[in-house]
């Protein structure tokens, strides 16, 4: 069952720390009084507050990762921000797969790493996804990579709930930053979308629509035969005998 998660008191991690949602995210975490929050970033964002500890975090990277893991000890929510965005028609297979490796892969290996640390503490992860894990985009890989990873946390939702840690797919439209600087449509603030994704967690939402656009399309998702069949397949993989 989905359970509130807040993040007073709570430490923290964030991966794409240092600009756009990423950083919004930080300080709007900051506000809301966590205990610690770790910026990861390749490159690490600088802070004034005590309670932010830089790390040197490339998704892809899995000595990177092994060794964040080590600094930060103990963690309650792990909030997979870190994504890229190329635009490209299906023809650059590079594209592809870095789209792969950073927006599927590395949230994979991010979350399995610290996996151990959240069962401790019985904490969430939330990974940030887009509308277009729902429908394509006009830039297909970008697309194809958030589908992929939406359905990764749908099965890690079922795995990890046995675990005690709940699993949060944000699900949002445009934000205005640097990745979609160039596109004439209407976006909402870095700010805002950050506070809805905080406020959804604190709601105990699994998909979270955290801006007017994607909003529009949560009451039509939760009630959804694809919702309602995701719950089946949660309870069938969760009564299955665990693995010795």
């Amino acid at each position: 069952m989905p359970k509130s998660m807040e993040v007073t008191d709570k430490a923290v991690l964030v991966t794409g720390a240092n600009r756009g949602l990423g950083k919004a995210l930080v300080e709007e975490i900051l506000r809301r009084g966590a205990k610690r929050v770790y910026a990861g970033a390749r490159k690490p964002l600088a802070h004034a507050d005590r309670r932010v500890t830089p790390l040197i975090l490339d998704v892809t990277d899995t000595a990177q990762i092994e060794a964040a893991v080590e600094r930060v000890g103990s963690l309650d929510i792990l909030i997979n921000n870190a994504g890229i965005g190329l635009y490209d028609d299906l023809g650059d297979r590079a594209a592809l797969e870095r789209h792969l490796a950073v927006n599927l892969l590395g949230v994979h290996g991010v979350t399995d790493a610290f996996l151990p640390l959240l069962t401790s503490s019985r904490g969430a992860v939330v990974n940030i996804l887009s509308e277009a894990a729902l429908v394509p985009f006009p830039i297909p890989s970008y697309s194809l990579s958030k589908a992929a990873a939406f359905s990764m946390t749908q099965s890690l939702r079922a795995l990890a709930g046995a675990r005690g840690v709940s699993v949060h797919a944000v699900l949002s439209g445009p934000i205005d930053t640097d990745m979609s600087r160039d596109a004439d449509i209407p976006k909402s603030s870095a700010e805002s979308v950050a506070k809805g994704i905080l406020d959804g967690m604190a709601r105990g939402e699994e998909e979270i629509f955290p801006d007017p656009k994607s909003a529009s399309m949560a009451e039509s998702w939760r009630g959804s035969a694809f919702k309602a069949l995701e719950r089946q397949m949660a309870a069938f993989v969760q009564a299955m005998p665990a693995k010795s």
